[in-house]
């Protein structure tokens, strides 16, 4: 089969064939229907800081899909060659104690599909049948396909109350981009948008925020301190990864307020905690991937209701062959999900 494949430690990545994955008795077999691209997939492209200490290549890449089920493991039982699916991306050993008590997406023996293992940057990918989420058969493939990062944003958005509150989504790549209409969505009161590229600011008020700031062309702490009335915000939303922003967030986060960090910095950051974050009350949360399946849920009747128009994301398609254009549109901050079509 192709597949788009981490051939070495460098940048890039290349076009090759490899063998159809094999499945187990707990495992499906799933023929590719669309594959998005992920920030983290750009990480291990470029081959940054964190891709160097955290991935083995070669092998194929790529986490987030949606496809059709073509064949089934002998112990697998619920679903069924033809469902159309796509794939909760972390693998949890079901046995340490956040599995025990229910919090899987906070395992502490974490794999995740096309970063510890073989990816969905493929016509073909196989994986635990534990980790399928079903999808509707007229949901557009395309669509079906970046469900899992929306996850991260509702995830994020949601890990507290947001109606009637002020919420600064800081960062507009597509997760960024998709916690803007998950907060509109969640009825939040305003919603600030903010980064330095303004097509992601424009795809941003698309999506529904009040209110966007160019972090590159004005003072951040000033105009957040005008558009809520000098109080501060509510609700800090993280995905920018980026220093500077980061203590940029907790400072104009008002006391008593809400920051919680999806973003994964490539370095240390240095915080003022006794002032930024000791003597405001903030409440500071890690976010990490999607709880299961309660965020599966959540995203499948967000987008059926249609009270996110998701599709507003979907910037570009391309064949896997052009995987190369994808990404050179990701690093270049000029989309906003890039759709590979096997």
């Amino acid at each position: 089969m192709k597949a788009v494949v981490k051939a070495k430690r460098g940048f890039g990545a290349e076009l090759s064939m490899i063998d159809i994955p094999t499945i187990k008795e707990d495992e499906v077999l799933i023929k590719v229907m669309a594959t998005s691209i992920c920030g983290t997939d750009v990480h291990i492209y470029t081959w940054d800081d964190w891709a160097k200490n955290r991935v083995n290549p070669p092998y194929a890449f790529g986490h987030e899909f949606s496809g059709e089920i073509v064949k089934i493991g002998a112990s697998v039982t619920g679903i069924n060659i033809g469902d159309h699916v796509s794939a909760e991306t972390h693998i949890v050993c079901g046995r340490c104690p956040q599995c025990m008590t229910g919090q899987f997406h906070i395992c502490q023996e974490t794999k995740i599909i096309g970063v510890d293992t073989q990816g969905c940057f493929a016509e073909y990918v196989a994986l635990p049948a534990r980790n399928i989420w079903v999808n509707p058969k007229d949901m557009p493939a395309a669509m079906a396909s970046i469900q899992e990062p929306m996850g991260n944003a509702v995830h994020t958005v949601l890990s507290g109350e947001i109606a009637g509150r002020t919420v600064a989504v800081i960062g507009c790549g597509p997760i960024g981009i998709m916690a803007v209409g998950v907060a509109k969505a969640a009825g939040a009161s305003k919603v600030i948008a903010l980064d330095v590229n303004e097509y992601r600011l424009g795809l941003a008020k698309d999506m529904g925020a009040d209110a966007v700031i160019n972090s590159a062309k004005e003072d951040v702490l000033e105009t957040m301190k005008d558009l809520t009335d000098n109080i501060g915000v509510d609700i800090v939303c993280e995905m920018s990864g980026h220093p500077d922003a980061i203590n940029q967030g907790f400072k104009m986060a008002t006391n008593g307020g809400r920051v919680s960090i999806l973003s994964l910095p490539v370095k240390p950051v240095s915080i003022d905690l006794t002032n930024d974050i000791v003597f405001k009350g903030l409440t500071v949360q890690g976010i990490t991937g999607r709880q299961m399946f309660k965020t599966w849920q959540q995203v499948s009747r967000l987008l059926k209701s249609g009270q996110i128009d998701a599709g507003k994301l979907i910037t570009h398609e391309f064949p896997l062959e052009e995987f190369e254009k994808g990404f050179d549109l990701m690093i270049k901050g000029q989309c906003g999900k890039v759709v590979l079509l096997p």
